[in-house]
């Protein structure tokens, strides 16, 4: 038999048991996954060292391009002022050849003050020894003439002859004699500024 009283007891007992159920607790916020301040100062740290060991590996190679620059503009200096020059048979006239060289070794030498020079006179097997002993200096102090007529001071430079000694051309004919006829130039001083001041 249906009885309505005990229904409706039922139903506020329920509704009393919903009543109370106790709220569910509150979502848990996540823990946070960013770096902590001793791992950003880490970090911090990291790139600052990082930013002076490059501009450390900047500062090395550019010094290094630098070196580089001196020793190209030592060698190039060097082989210029080093280069012989040649004369024609019995004289000791600057040829224009000649002329065109030592114009070019006055570049240098105008540019690097502390380089001096020894010239070196030659000639070939013909004449006497002490005919070409003193060709071989009227050669050299031709060449001394050509760089103090332009204003370099005459101490900057010395001169010595070898005459028919010392050959570099072996043989009787006008290929060897003309390799023969000739000045060298041999660095006495300043050679070690040559990357510096020529350019």
């Amino acid at each position: 038999m249906f009885n309505p009283r005990l229904v409706l007891a039922a139903f506020a007992t329920v509704v009393l048991a919903a009543a109370c159920r106790p709220e569910p607790p509150p979502p848990v916020a996540p823990t946070p996954t960013g770096p902590t301040a001793e791992e950003l100062a880490a970090q911090a740290e990291q790139r600052r060292l990082d930013s002076i060991a490059d501009a450390e590996r900047r500062q090395r190679e550019a010094q290094r391009q630098a070196q580089i620059e001196i020793d190209r503009r030592a060698r190039a200096a060097r082989e210029t002022l080093t280069q012989m020059v040649f004369f024609d048979y019995d004289e000791s006239t600057l040829t224009a050849e000649t002329t065109e060289t030592l114009r070019s070794k006055l570049a240098v030498l105008r540019s690097c003050p502390t380089v001096r020079l020894r010239m070196e006179g030659h000639a070939d097997e013909r004449g006497t020894s002490e005919y070409n002993i003193a060709l071989g200096s009227e050669r050299a102090q031709s060449v001394s003439e050509f760089f103090t007529g332009f204003g370099l001071a005459d101490t900057r430079f010395s001169t010595v002859s070898y005459g028919e000694e010392r050959p570099i051309a072996q043989g009787s004919n006008e290929a060897a004699w003309a390799r023969n006829r000739r000045v060298e130039f041999i660095l006495t001083a300043g050679e070690g500024d040559l990357g510096q001041c020529a350019g």
